[in-house]
């Protein structure tokens, strides 16, 4: 679709925004696997690396205290900026592709391919970072106590809990990849980005592939959380995210604005 604003500092408008939704949907269902599965590492890696930042910005901190989640929402939102302006493939926001799916530009057998592989891919750019972190050092100092402090109190959330903290999450995650979309530089995207998933940290909801590092990091410090907790938490909040993300956002937005 042709800009409508040749300025190009106007921003598209929330139609235009549910269009390219419904293109980028299509060109990522369909993308050659090896494509696909490398730019889903390095979204992996890319909300790893932001979530490695806030673990140091939460150390030695209040985590109780609301400005200071706030400010190490800010540098988490980091993993998201490097994924939209960088350029990955991140499930939680894959979530949007339900638009292609409704109208039938995609099959649901397309969009299932794409969650899988880049839930795997995502997945294995996590806990790269993680492992490479865990040579590092740092989790012998006061990280290492922030890290552990992390995954044990994922890992100690009731279901019920992680799952509406998963959906409110991704609610959030997919507004902040809407927003991207509707700026047209660099800098309108990383502005659209910041709040949204600053907003989600600051709440204590739940991110699937923030969790899929987060749980290793905190292992690598010596924490104590098994692995029926860790499958149980990322099992519970994927769903929660797919919820979030594909009904609450995608859903909504192909209703008013894609109608039939």
């Amino acid at each position: 679709m042709e800009p409508l604003h040749p300025t190009g500092l106007d921003a598209y408008k929330p139609k235009e925004i549910a269009e390219l939704v419904e293109t980028a949907g299509v060109a990522k269902a369909r993308l050659p696997l090896t494509s696909m599965l490398t730019l889903a590492i390095l979204a992996g890696a890319f909300i790893a690396l932001g979530a490695a930042a806030y673990t140091m910005v939460m150390t030695g901190a209040d985590a109780s205290f609301g400005p200071q989640r706030f400010l190490g929402g800010v540098v988490f939102s980091l993993g998201l900026v490097l994924v939209i302006v960088g350029g990955a493939e991140l499930f939680t926001g894959n979530a949007l592709m339900v638009m292609a799916a409704i109208d039938g530009k995609i099959t649901p057998s397309e969009l299932t391919r794409a969650w899988i592989i880049v839930y795997i891919g995502n997945l294995i750019g996590a806990v790269a970072i993680a492992a490479l972190f865990a040579g590092t050092g740092l989790y012998d100092g006061p990280m290492g106590a922030t890290a552990r402090t992390i995954a044990e109190g994922k890992a100690t959330l009731s279901p019920t809990a992680a799952f509406f903290r998963a959906i409110l999450c991704n609610v959030l995650v997919c507004l902040a990849v809407w927003l991207s979309i509707a700026a047209r530089s660099a800098t309108g995207k990383i502005l659209g980005v910041i709040l949204p998933v600053a907003s989600f940290v600051l709440l204590g909801l739940e991110h699937s592939i923030a969790n899929m590092f987060f749980f290793p990091q905190g292992l690598a410090a010596g924490a104590e959380v098994g692995p029926a907790a860790i499958v149980q938490n990322l099992a519970i909040v994927t769903l929660g995210n797919i919820v979030g993300g594909a009904g609450g956002v995608a859903l909504s937005y192909r209703l008013a604005y894609r109608p039939a």
